[in-house]
């Protein structure tokens, strides 16, 4: 499980901003990329792969199947990721929504689930930042409880800071994936001192957008051994 001594173990294997040490390629895909190329990734470098799983309470990605199999062939690390609708369903329910349809496999090969937060019909589904804080944390509690994992948290710096009030509460727990398209991470929300992840770029070759682990391939297996 991820707590703070665990995250920081992590961190001695990762990158601090401003210096130039190892990153490991990788990228995340839903059904709106129906044709990856999962083997000429693994060849040109990648090492991982998230693939989007569900949404709210009853959508299954139609493609995630598909893709988890073709990740796995590819001899890629993989990922699920759910995308949260804290407007239709507690985050208890969606966790468990999740989990019942592939959000974690304790097989050394596969990352902890995400939960990716951003807008989606509303900016912060109409939830406080008070409120949004316990819909995030019913949802990474009831993940953990069921996996010993915690979720990574998949956000940008402008969602986390208007919808949570750039909250601290998952500093200890939870890895960050940081959304930001730019030549580098820049500042990190919520009081994290850095990214686990990066998604720098919402286009990569072989399918989906750009994501880079912050550290080595020994500590992106690390990380998917829990």
């Amino acid at each position: 499980m991820f707590h703070r001594a665990a995250l920081l173990a992590l961190f001695s294997s990762t990158v601090l901003m401003g210096t130039t040490q190892a990153e490991v390629q990788g990228f995340d895909i839903s059904h709106y990329q129906p044709n990856v190329n999962f083997q000429s990734a693994y060849s040109s470098g990648a090492r991982f792969v998230i693939i989007k799983a569900t949404e709210g309470t009853n959508y299954l990605d139609p493609k995630f199947s598909e893709h988890w199999t073709g990740a796995t062939n590819a001899s890629l690390i993989r990922g699920a990721y759910h995308f949260a609708r804290p407007s239709s369903g507690s985050g208890a329910a969606q966790a468990t929504f999740f989990l019942a349809r592939g959000g974690w496999t304790k097989d050394g090969r596969t990352l902890p689930g995400m939960l990716d937060l951003e807008p989606g019909t509303s900016q912060c589904y109409g939830l406080s930042a008070s409120a949004m804080v316990a819909w995030i944390r019913d949802f990474s509690d009831t993940y953990h409880g069921k996996t010993g994992r915690y979720p990574m948290l998949y956000t940008n710096p402008s969602w986390w800071t208007a919808c949570t009030g750039d909250s601290k509460a998952f500093v200890q727990t939870n890895p960050l994936v940081l959304a930001r398209y730019a030549s580098s991470p820049g500042s990190i929300p919520g009081g994290w001192p850095y990214q686990t992840i990066w998604q720098y770029a919402d286009k990569y070759t072989y399918g989906g957008d750009g994501d880079k682990f912050n550290g080595d391939e020994a500590g992106l297996k690390k990380l998917a051994l829990g």
